[in-house]
């Protein structure tokens, strides 16, 4: 099993969330987030002021799957990501020892 964690531009959800079920993905969680990665920022006008944006708005994706699924799941998120443009987002994908259903107290594969 893999787990997947994608941060993503915060627009980008909903297509992104379409393309992992058109693969079967069943279950994402999602969790806001902010944070910056060589873009460092920006900075923005208020009332005449200029001040910096550190941490943008992000949104972070967590899957876990089966290792035969990792390959399409991250082929859509990319594809559901893509702008172009800088702040796209990075996906990492971490190995799962094991995983268990917590009313069932199903094991592995079954508890994804």
């Amino acid at each position: 099993m893999k787990k997947i964690e994608a941060i993503i531009k915060p627009f980008k959800l909903d297509e992104v969330k379409d393309a992992l079920h058109e693969i079967g993905l069943q279950g994402i969680t999602v969790v806001e987030a902010k944070g910056f990665g060589r873009q460092k920022g920006h900075t923005e006008l208020y009332r005449g002021a200029e001040y910096v944006v550190d941490f943008l708005p992000k949104v972070k994706l967590e899957v876990v799957l089966e290792d035969d699924m990792v390959e399409r799941a991250v082929e859509a998120i990319q594809r559901a990501a893509h702008t172009g443009r800088i702040g796209d987002g990075k996906i990492f994908i971490l190995p799962v020892e094991d995983a268990i259903r917590v009313r069932t107290g199903e094991r592995g594969k079954e508890a994804i």
